[in-house]
């Protein structure tokens, strides 16, 4: 069943559209704009160049989340007459449900997964979308573009949210705010900014933010509503959470986030306690994934940044046997292995970082190991651990110097503890 397209898309859509980008936001958007009865043209950095000539034959430019604001070819797709539109823009034109923002430093995806099993839970129509790794073009494209009480739980990166234009959320959950993305954004405040403009654009009345958000909000002079602080910071124990992933931070934090929501919708607060016991975390995202001569191997892989690293860390008593590197992303590497240390008895590095973190742990004291490979990085931490003792995959840095991605990473991380038991079992 084709789409209609809305009144704005409609005369842009007589010529071919630009798609800029071929990864997941590209495909989407190829996927909407068939079930839209358009044509698209795909421009990426692989494969086609979008020359000046090239964006004159657009009258629409839909572009992927790794464009940044000054990418030249925005510019030539602006200078040529053409209108530019995130695709998270495109496929809101064309999605006649509720939609649902979920951003923060960390925390996102399993909130966007938690409010998508909790609304399922009790027979809402609710699909986890956007940075979650499922565009909401693509979803858009699947449901034709759902009905009018279905559910987009759309997980908003900055990198998503710093151009929005025409999504209107009606409720934006802004989890937690600290160091991240400094690769992109030129300081912390561009990064809140970038963030803000999300803000910006949900309906009157429907922000919920984190403890950490509130206080960012004052430090950069950005005026959040009184009823949109959310204390997610130092709460009690609910004993209704016992025995689920939301019994302890970080977790508790996406559940107060979610608990927020619940109550503003109107929705009944013990349905959402019913969801949150059968709720199952994610892949790479702390969890113990092999046992070896009496020491635990933690995969954390999804911890990209300084602040999900810290989180891991404090969920352990002692000092552990941490692997971390990746890619850079900017942000204060002396400060991260300052606040660190005494919670690392000895540091596996990886990555491009590996010789710059190398310094700071000298400096502060870690021992530390450079290694070439995450497989060297497994056995050097199995050679120095005892038992009782834990290793801890939590890289806080992008994967994509040495890997396709985290969970690429993750699973080989997972791959190389299971052999170590294996191997022992053959001696």
């Amino acid at each position: 069943m084709a789409l209609t397209p809305s009144p704005f898309l409609q005369p842009l859509l007589a010529q071919p559209v630009a798609i800029l980008g071929g990864g997941v936001s590209g495909e989407g958007v190829r996927a909407l704009l068939a079930a839209l009865g358009a044509t698209g043209t795909v421009y990426d950095a692989k494969g086609a160049d979008f020359t000046v000539k090239a964006a004159a034959g657009h009258l629409l430019a839909v572009f992927s989340p790794g464009f940044a604001p000054d990418h030249p070819w925005l510019a030539r797709a602006r200078t040529s007459g053409g209108e530019c539109l995130t695709e998270l823009d495109f496929a809101a034109l064309c999605w006649s449900g509720r939609v649902v923002a979920i951003t923060g430093t960390n925390g996102k995806t399993t909130l966007t997964e938690f409010l998508t099993h909790a609304l399922r839970s009790i027979g809402r129509a609710a699909w986890a979308t956007g940075n979650v790794g499922h565009s909401f073009a693509q979803l858009a494209a699947e449901t034709a573009g759902g009905t009018k009480d279905a559910f987009a739980i759309c997980e908003v990166s900055s990198f998503q949210a710093e151009m929005l234009q025409r999504l209107e959320p009606e409720a934006a959950l802004w989890t937690n705010f600290a160091e991240d993305h400094l690769e992109r954004h030129p300081g912390m405040e561009a990064y809140f900014s970038a963030k803000w403009n999300l803000v910006a654009r949900t309906v009157p009345g429907g922000v919920l933010a984190g403890s950490s958000v509130v206080r960012f909000a004052k430090k950069f002079d950005r005026p959040l509503a009184a009823d949109a602080a959310v204390p997610t910071e130092g709460s009690p124990a609910d004993p209704r959470l016992v025995g689920t992933v939301f019994a302890d931070y970080p977790q508790r934090e996406n559940f107060l986030l979610a608990a927020a929501w619940w109550r503003r919708t109107g929705l009944d607060e013990r349905a959402l306690i019913t969801a949150a016991k059968t709720f199952r975390l994610g892949r790479h995202r702390l969890v113990c994934v092999a046992e070896h001569e009496g020491v635990g191997y933690w995969n954390d892989s999804k911890a990209t940044n300084f602040h999900a690293v810290e989180a891991a860390l404090a969920r352990f008593p002692g000092a552990v046997i941490l692997i971390a590197g990746g890619k850079g992303k900017g942000g204060d590497l002396a400060g991260f292995i300052h606040r660190i240390a005494p919670r690392v008895k000895h540091a596996s590095l990886i990555g491009e970082v590996s010789t710059e973190l190398a310094f700071h742990c000298s400096t502060f004291r870690v021992a530390h190991t450079s290694c070439a490979t995450l497989a060297e990085a497994v056995r050097r931490a199995a050679e120095l651990a005892v038992p009782g003792d834990q290793v801890l995959l939590s890289p806080g840095f992008a994967s994509f110097d040495q890997f396709r991605n985290y969970e690429d990473r993750g699973d080989q991380f997972e791959r190389l503890a299971r052999e170590l038991s294996a191997a022992a079992n053959l001696r």
